[in-house]
């Protein structure tokens, strides 16, 4: 019996998850636009100088090694259902049995004005570097002219990556910065913005107020029940009227699915793509859906989040599921398992919240660690992940201080 043709359109945490679990039981293609996987949960500590760049990227190639399947670098602008075939931006033609879209997310701006103008993400390797330049290049300025000059960072979301991010930002000021030229880094102001009344809602209140705290204490000043109107260069506005100067403005508000999906002739809903609870994509029973760009649903009705650990049950499920059919058995819905939250605010800080287990401090810092030391892809990249925090924390330094955006 012929293998099925499998088809991923996306090589992040649900793509490549379905590829590694399908293994040799399919003949796989993989498709993105980068020949890498980005390890998206590590992107802020390249924009604060604690880990370099090519430590969180990993070759597709590599990846699927184990499988024999075939990488394109390239980007689907369309799908014939009649021939079942996927087009790309190259002009190549690839047929396949089963398509699945796993195509990820972008930054989302709510459709409010001016992020996409001013307003750095949180959703690239580029991006990150983007940041790390822009704090960097903005530092030597007040290095170099020495005055009362005050540069505020300003850093709106208040969820986990918001959070990681402004925490970091706190540690890099009072550390390396500090170390370096103490008066320039006394006069850098960083700001967590948050639309509700506190940070981290997806936590219990006790650990969101511990998370609240050791922001303080890092220098963080916390902007609260404070909605975002709109960016303009250099100055960030509220719903409630007022405004702010802000120089470097780092948006991590949230994500929306890639708007490369409209582009594929398939059903959509609510930023997603309409999927059934088997993964399916509505009406089109051979077109699967996983990761921040599928529409299905928890228990509670709503969409489930778009975070790795959904992404990768649904790349491991969908895999099954195209056995299944390949076998002639019935399809199963997916039930996703929550296995907890955490977040980390800096040296010996971070929450974890696991049902009604709730850890704080250096121990759920390690477990952090950890954590991400164990989905990080690549031995070289563990290792040498391991030698930058390794680095960071007997030195309190940050060696990966580059200006090294475009410019």
């Amino acid at each position: 019996m012929a293998k099925p043709r499998v088809v991923i359109l996306g090589g992040g945490f649900g793509g490549l998850a379905t590829a590694e679990a399908l293994g040799h039981d399919a003949d796989i293609t993989v498709i993105d636009r980068n020949n890498y996987q980005t390890f998206l949960p590590l992107l802020y500590q390249v924009a604060t100088a604690g880990i370099a760049a090519d430590h969180i990227a990993y070759p597709i190639r590599g990846a699927l090694r184990k499988t024999g399947g075939r990488f394109h670098m390239g980007s689907p602008i369309s799908i014939d259902h009649k021939n079942k075939t996927v087009k790309l931006d190259s002009s190549e033609v690839i047929p396949f049995d089963h398509l699945v879209i796993a195509m990820g997310s972008v930054t989302a701006d709510f459709g409010i004005p001016g992020v996409h103008e001013f307003g750095l993400g949180m959703k690239s390797i580029h991006e990150s570097l983007m940041i790390r330049s822009e704090i960097m290049r903005r530092y030597e300025d007040l290095c170099r002219f020495q005055d009362d000059t005050r540069l505020k960072v300003v850093v709106v979301g208040g969820g986990p990556t918001g959070v990681e991010m402004a925490g970091a930002l706190g540690e890099l000021i009072k550390g390396p910065l500090h170390h370096d030229q103490a008066e320039a880094a006394s006069n850098i102001d960083v700001y967590l913005v948050e639309a509700g009344a506190r940070v981290l809602p997806m936590f219990d209140q006790s650990l969101t107020d511990k998370a609240q705290k050791e922001l303080e204490k890092l220098g963080v000043n916390l902007m609260l029940k404070s909605a975002v109107k709109s960016l303009e260069f250099g100055q960030i506005n509220f719903a409630d009227g007022s405004s702010m100067r802000a120089h470097v403005m780092v948006w991590a508000a949230g994500v929306t699915s890639s708007p490369a999906i409209y582009d594929l002739s398939v059903p959509t809903e609510g930023f997603r793509l309409k999927t059934e609870q088997t993964m399916q994509i509505t009406n089109y029973p051979y077109i699967w859906a996983v990761g921040d760009c599928a529409g299905a649903r928890g228990s509670n009705g709503r969409f489930l989040p778009q975070v790795a650990p959904v992404a990768m049950q649904q790349g491991r499920f969908v895999a099954d599921q195209i056995r299944r059919v390949s076998k002639g058995q019935a399809l199963k819905e997916f039930l996703y398992k929550d296995k907890g939250s955490m977040a980390t605010i800096g040296r010996h800080k971070a929450i974890i919240q696991v049902k009604k287990l709730k850890i704080s401090g250096p121990i759920a810092w390690f477990g952090w660690l950890f954590l991400h030391l164990f989905y990080l892809m690549g031995g070289r990249n563990r290792i040498g992940t391991i030698a930058d925090w390794s680095w960071n924390y007997l030195t309190f330094d940050r060696g990966n201080r580059h200006i090294m955006d475009s410019l």
